[in-house]
């Protein structure tokens, strides 16, 4: 056993046999709550677990909660100095960590279920243990925040900002390209800066020390900030910096040889050296004095603020009622919304459009949206007299949650695990969401989305999920319909044109899939 982990195991052994009878009877009781917690809610941690093991965005998430533990430890000889009580109004706190969760679980998403989940291990911290001892753990509860797998929505942008830092310095090191979207166009072939190559995992392991470290290593605020700052700034332009490098060793060495280079390097060994240089730029500027306290028990002791907050306060069978109330009712609030279904169609079929006719589906490169749980699904082809071709992909939910989500991870109109890339945000088109697509290098596509629940018609996935919420807690029964409307575009530029002329065809978008799918 390490001295560190060694160290800490004793200070909890020796602390626990010294505990005041205050101590050991909240202790008791939060260990209590905490496991019922994660029974109750085991479905949301395991799914968090799996994302931490098997993902790499969020392999470092595994190294959290031996973190929190040791932020306690640091915290404890002061902690221990505060009397534990129990503190109703900490319900409240409580009652809104269990709604984040019943929204996720009414709507389908999982964040906001993990997130409730996460939330509501810290939220039972004050309810059991007090404003005071709250007060002493205020960092590591709002910490377990980094316990919740986030950051995957910030892929395509950031694989945007990183094509565009490549792009800026392969120009400034004389080599002639032309970038598209996420592609680089070199004399030495065209490079995608793909998902994998986005530095989202870096920048959420990165956000996770900056907070970390700018807690235990500064005591001034602008320090903290500025550490947070670098951070979030340092991985991004590194990760662009280390895709221009394998860009410019690909002119001299040829690709195959830059990127067998560039997959030993990138991963844990890329992070380790933009970590070193980030502590070493920081190092100097560390102002929090060896082995003073991290916290001062008699100023949070004495704080008349405090003393005011904790006036509130109930038997510790009281508050446990509570607890056990609060997610009861969340639990079976989100079983009744779960099980709300639209009544839908039992057959739909791709309508007549005026000037356009229906003809076979030969796609150059084949395409074909995913809606994993949708009732109906359809796909066709259109071409009008000029030659223009769409194609047209329909499908029809019941309800929306888990399994079955419209606009949820891997469905749309990016077939995953294929030959198809994302290229870049498409032309605006209203208030659908537009994308492109690259397969094999040189074939494009333009796809534009539309999510269409009640009156709701929109290509934002957030807003979809924001109807699908307020239907679920009114126990109102909508069914959603996605559209996805596309063109191979060859020459580029002549699928917005399709797409704009096939939507001046069918009339307003919205009454138009209405009828289709006959949902009103």
């Amino acid at each position: 056993m390490p001295p560190e982990t060694r160290a800490m195991a004793d200070t909890f052994f020796s602390a626990s046999r010294r505990l005041s009878p205050a101590w050991q009877g909240a202790l008791l009781r939060l260990t209590a709550a905490w496991v019922v917690l994660l029974v109750v809610f085991a479905s949301d941690w395991a799914a968090m677990a799996r994302q931490w093991w098997d993902i790499s965005t969020y392999n470092h998430i595994v190294l959290i909660p031996v973190i929190l533990m040791w932020l306690v430890w640091q915290r404890w000889p002061e902690l221990e100095r505060l009397e534990p009580q129990a503190w109703w109004p900490g319900l409240f706190l409580f009652a809104g960590a269990a709604f984040i969760w019943v929204l996720g679980a009414i709507s389908g998403l999982d964040l906001a279920r993990q997130a409730g989940a996460v939330a509501m291990l810290a939220a039972a911290v004050p309810v059991l243990l007090g404003v005071r001892v709250s007060a002493g753990l205020i960092f590591p509860l709002c910490y377990m925040a980094f316990l919740v797998p986030v950051g995957e929505e910030l892929v395509k942008v950031l694989q945007t900002v990183t094509a565009e830092i490549t792009i800026a310095l392969t120009h400034l090191s004389g080599i002639p390209a032309v970038i598209d979207g996420v592609f680089i166009d070199t004399p030495a072939g065209l490079f995608e800066v793909a998902e994998a190559c986005s530095g989202v995992k870096f920048l959420i392991a990165m956000t996770a020390f900056g907070v970390l470290a700018s807690n235990v290593c500064f005591v001034s605020w602008k320090r903290r900030f500025g550490m947070i700052a670098a951070c979030l700034v340092v991985p991004i332009v590194a990760n662009g910096i280390r895709a221009w490098g394998t860009i410019y060793a690909a002119q001299i060495v040829g690709v195959e040889v830059a990127a067998g280079f560039d997959h030993i390097v990138y991963g844990w060994v890329f992070f380790a050296a933009v970590l070193a240089f980030v502590i070493l730029g920081a190092w100097h500027f560390f102002d929090r004095p060896l082995n003073e306290p991290v916290l001062d028990a008699e100023a949070i002791r004495t704080a008349a603020v405090l003393e005011r907050i904790e006036a509130s306060s109930k038997s510790h069978r009281n508050v446990l009622l509570g607890l056990a109330a609060l997610v009861i009712a969340a639990q079976a609030w989100a079983f009744s919304a779960d099980r709300l279904t639209a009544p839908v169609p039992e057959q739909i079929d791709l309508p007549q459009v005026p000037g356009w006719k229906r003809v076979d589906y030969t796609p150059t490169v084949w395409w074909e949206p995913h809606a994993e749980g949708a009732e109906h699904r359809l796909l066709g082809r259109y071409e009008d007299a000029a030659g223009r071709q769409v194609d047209v992909f329909v499908a029809v939910y019941s309800s929306q949650g888990e399994g079955r989500e419209a606009g949820g991870f891997g469905q749309g109109a990016l077939m995953p695990e294929s030959a198809w890339s994302w290229q870049s945000p498409g032309p605006a088109f209203d208030s659908g969401k537009s994308e492109r697509f690259l397969a094999n290098g040189n074939v494009e596509r333009l796809a534009v989305t539309w999510y269409r629940n009640g009156d709701l018609l929109s290509g934002s996935n957030a807003r979809l999920k924001l109807a699908v919420i307020a239907n679920h807690l009114l126990f109102r029964v909508r069914p959603t319909v996605t559209v996805i409307l596309s063109a191979e575009d060859s020459p580029k530029g002549q699928a917005a044109e399709a797409i704009h002329a096939f939507g001046k065809s069918t009339g307003p978008l919205g009454p138009w899939m209405d009828r289709m799918t006959h949902v009103r």
